[in-house]
């Protein structure tokens, strides 16, 4: 194990990358290495279906002569002075990019914390089997459960290595170990499918195999025979903390600096404005300890800092990379993922932070409405706000769960959903996007 983690002969290989970019040209360069280790069981009904084993080590090695840049790809065990040399190549005769080019080298990170972020727990291929086999037989003696559609558990670990022409090495690796099942309950046109799951970065912290699997076969009966309700326009609709992830994705996306850029963002003119109702926040900390995508550097050696993002309904701060930042005149905040040869800005442990209500007391309130526990399909326009997704949950009748409903569409612009939310207090940062359950009210929904 310890070999695996060590990234000190990486790091040499990438430093002399450099050396060699340089002595063939290269005004600027940067090497990276995105390390990553996995290893998967899936079952279904009692037996093993799949195994699979990975690891890599992907460098990339980028070169800047004056505003011209190339990236080149390589495999380790490839040849240093070639690569270099033919990334040099390839820059001389590269379009301009005026924005493109290393962090300004008084931001780089000269010193960061231990995030604590990399458990070394050794997980055997049947440990892994047997969480996967525990979660399905848990799942299927909750009564109802008629199949399976599989379980599975995971163990890996990914980091990052990375060197630049102007000082700054850095690496880091981070674990994460997984466990999940998903179940069908019913028969025919009634049939019902759902799941559950847990993801943690340190292997003791991982939810019981068959306490995932008894919660997955709870959630999809309930599910079972579910009916269409009829159209309404004036409808409040409760997001189930599993899809709020997901649309406080979109609020992510819409305040991503390299869409603001592009002009592909409905909220590209906002920046100082009010975007969501008052006493809301979003926040971004990339240095939480043990958080599920903390990274103490960036994918340009650059630390970011815990960011309100949007402080009181007030939004204060794209997601930048370096070129991004540049092109719209601004600098960076340490949010520059590598994604291959290429930087773009991305979030960290994004979070909705909670209200005061707790969930039951938000359901309450609702009267009668929608409580959506799943969405489907992709409706969602970035650039306008529009946004329409086929929908299953249960209808609250009295400020109660009652039935489930399936087969309708939610529909509204993301701007008007923004300032009509009300989150609960039941936050869970396990995950990378932490969000509360929350209703949105005045959604028009599409059933019979």
């Amino acid at each position: 194990m310890s070999s695996e983690i060590d990234s000190s002969t990486l790091l040499s290989r990438a430093t002399q990358l450099i050396d060699l970019a340089r002595k063939a040209g290269a005004d600027a360069a940067d090497a990276v290495v995105v390390r990553s280790r996995s290893q998967s069981v899936s079952v279904r009904l009692g037996k093993v279906e799949g195994t699979e084993s990975s690891e890599s080590d992907d460098f990339s090695l980028r070169v800047f002569i004056g505003k011209r840049v190339a990236s080149v790809s390589a495999n380790p065990g490839f040849d240093l002075q070639a690569l270099a040399e033919r990334a040099v190549a390839m820059a001389k005769v590269s379009p301009e990019d005026p924005f493109a080019c290393l962090a300004d080298e008084a931001s780089l990170s000269r010193s960061y914390p231990d995030l604590q972020l990399l458990d070394t727990t050794e997980v055997s291929s049947e440990m892994l089997r047997e969480a996967g086999l525990a979660a399905e037989a848990a799942a299927l003696a909750v009564k109802g459960v008629t199949n399976s559609s599989g379980a599975g558990a995971s163990a890996g670990m990914g980091g990052l290595v990375l060197a630049t022409s102007h000082g700054f090495e850095g690496s880091y690796m981070a674990s994460r170990f997984g466990h999940s099942v998903s179940v069908i309950a019913g028969e025919g046109t009634g049939m019902e499918r759902d799941y559950d799951f847990d993801s943690r970065l340190y292997y003791a912290e991982l939810d019981d195999p068959a306490e995932i699997g008894r919660r997955a076969g709870e959630r999809v009966i309930k599910r079972v025979n579910p009916r269409q309700v009829p159209t309404g326009k004036d409808v409040t609709v409760i997001f189930d903390p599993r899809v709020a992830r997901g649309f406080v994705g979109h609020i992510a996306g819409a305040i991503n600096g390299a869409s603001v850029a592009r002009k592909s963002s409905f909220l590209r003119d906002r920046m100082g404005q009010q975007v969501l109702k008052s006493g809301l926040s979003i926040t971004d900390d990339p240095l939480i300890v043990r958080g599920p995508s903390s990274r103490p550097f960036d994918g340009e050696g650059v630390s970011g800092e815990r960011l309100v993002m949007i402080e009181d309904g007030v939004l204060k701060h794209w997601f930048l990379s370096t070129s991004t930042a540049r092109e719209l005149g601004l600098e960076t905040n340490g949010r520059g993922v590598r994604g291959g040869t290429a930087v773009s800005p991305s979030s960290t442990n994004l979070a909705l932070e909670p209200g005061d209500i707790s969930p039951e007391d938000l359901i309450r309130s609702v009267g009668n409405g929608f409580y959506v526990t799943e969405l489907i399909g992709h409706g969602v326009n970035m650039i306008t706000g529009e946004y329409s997704r086929g929908a299953t949950g249960f209808w609250i009748e009295n400020g109660e769960l009652t039935f489930p409903v399936s087969e309708v569409t939610i529909a509204s612009n993301l701007k008007e959903m923004f300032m009509r939310l009300t989150p609960a207090n039941d936050i869970d940062r396990k995950f990378g996007v932490a969000a509360p359950t929350f209703a949105i009210e005045g959604m028009t929904l599409a059933g019979r």
